[in-house]
């Protein structure tokens, strides 16, 4: 009775001990409920029946959540988003993401680590932390006691949120990656990615310095969304060098705040009242305005929309195609480049204001300098002041203006028109090829029904070739009457 009482509670263990632990790794693989924080030893790998995100964490008011995006079916981002915005609000980086396989793996060891060996990718927070805690503003932090190891608001996408310090060692990107917005010594500016290794201003808010100066010496400055409906720029203390005001400036309106960088440019504030986003701030009122609203090579009119600086047709939505094989300059080493020239008045660089330009003394002499200079894309005059500005980048979309004294020169790659010539040419030859074929298996088939018909008749005819006439007979009729019967 003993060993029987002995053996049952040995059995009895095993299965306790085998369930805990199997309980245990289903909830670190496929726990499908968000849990307020992540202890040391959580692991979680991606669901393959989850379509959009896979939520982990959640922050204590349920606005916000920490899991895996899904990429484009097959990839995998670390991301925190809120349920009535289609972008994230933060993303681990943006220029690296995992597979969504099994092999992907989360772990909280002190640090957040996630690895995929398939994709080589590794990335984590470095850090010794006793738990992972989503906040109530969207901040992921990892946390050790009551001090704060990492957290993602140091680290921004293309979106600051209420109370988020915006620093000069920071920038937000737009999803596209072709926007940033960056902090210089008192001014807030806007960047447009125009080559691999040049980037252009096309936007420039400068403090007011009203309130409060900025000080040599005493360390760059920040910016951060006030509560209070604004976007401030402080150096020192919380008294703002400048403010540059939303909608809701000092409305008492209950909700969070956020700015975005969107793909377009622009820099965008929304409003969440707790049921809705509402835009509270545009940087960029006028379409024109944008770095890049028609694409390349093409013309921004205000009052009239888009057009092509050639007064071509656009193809596809766009002025011209220019891939990404076309040559990044017109510098072709010892063989020259060849390109065709578009002339076109009453054109202006886009914020030319923040533009370099030099004061020449004629138009030929403006032209003569981006002719003569390989990494020169084109150029405008203006015959009134004399400015003439150079574009060392592909041309993007230019101003229209009603001047058309202001007269822009622009190069542009022969191999772009051809190769739509070239389509155009390999699409004809295909066609007729087609034709070619099916007339020729028609014309066999043809043939074929001749030829068979003409064997069929010779051998009724005892080998008799046919002739352009033939006398049937009597019996021959008859037979027809009667198969007629």
């Amino acid at each position: 009775m003993e060993g029987l009482s002995l053996s049952s509670r040995v059995t009895r263990f095993l299965l306790l001990f085998v369930f805990l632990v199997c309980s245990h790794n289903w909830h670190r693989v496929h726990a499908s409920e968000p849990v307020l924080e992540l202890m040391k030893g959580f692991e979680a790998k991606p669901d393959s029946s989850v379509e959009l995100f896979q939520p982990l964490l959640t922050d204590p008011s349920g606005n916000f959540t920490f899991g895996f995006l899904r990429v484009n079916r097959s990839r995998l981002s670390l991301a925190v988003t809120h349920p009535n915005l289609t972008d994230p609000l933060w993303v681990f980086d943006p220029t690296r993401s995992a597979s969504w396989s099994h092999k992907t793996k989360l772990i909280f060891n002190g640090s957040l680590v996630i690895s995929d060996p398939s994709s080589r990718v590794e990335w984590s927070t470095h850090t010794n932390g006793d738990r992972l805690v989503l906040r109530n503003d969207s901040n992921l932090q990892v946390v050790k006691s009551s001090s704060v190891e990492w957290e993602s608001f140091d680290f921004p996408r293309n979106t600051l949120v209420e109370n988020q310090n915006f620093t000069s060692a920071m920038a937000l990107v737009s999803p596209n990656g072709l926007y940033s917005m960056r902090l210089g010594r008192d001014f807030i500016g806007l960047y447009s990615k125009v080559s691999e290794d040049s980037q252009q201003f096309y936007w420039k808010h400068s403090a007011l310095q009203a309130k409060a100066k900025v000080k040599d010496g005493s360390g760059p400055i920040l910016a951060r969304i006030n509560p209070n409906g604004y976007l401030g720029m402080y150096q020192i203390g919380n008294t703002p060098i400048d403010v540059e005001a939303f909608n809701s400036f000092q409305r008492p309106v209950n909700g969070l705040l956020i700015l975005r960088l969107e793909s377009d440019g622009n820099l965008r504030g929304y409003l969440w009242d707790g049921s809705q986003w509402a835009l509270n701030y545009e940087a960029i009122r006028e379409t024109c305005d944008l770095p890049n609203p028609c694409g390349p090579y093409s013309l921004c009119t205000p009052g009239s929309g888009c057009s092509c600086l050639d007064n071509g047709t656009a193809v596809n939505g766009e002025c011209t195609h220019v891939s990404t094989s076309e040559p990044a300059d017109f510098c072709g080493g010892d063989e020259k480049v060849k390109f065709k020239v578009v002339r076109r008045g009453g054109v202006e660089v886009p914020f030319k204001e923040l533009m370099d330009h030099k004061t020449m003394s004629s138009l030929g002499e403006c032209e003569g300098m981006c002719v003569e200079d390989c990494k020169c894309f084109g150029s405008v005059y203006n015959n009134g002041s004399g400015f003439c500005y150079l574009i060392n980048y592909p041309i993007q979309t230019m101003l229209g203006v009603a001047d058309a004294s202001k007269v822009g020169y622009f190069k542009i790659h022969e191999s772009v028109g051809k190769k739509k010539s070239r389509v155009g040419l390999t699409v004809g030859i295909s066609v007729l090829a087609v034709l070619a074929l099916v007339l020729t298996v028609a014309m066999l088939f043809v043939a074929f029904r001749i030829w068979s018909r003409e064997k069929r008749v010779l051998e009724e005819d005892g080998g008799l070739s046919p002739g352009p006439y033939k006398n049937l007979g009597s019996d021959s009729f008859r037979s027809v009457e009667m198969s007629r019967r």
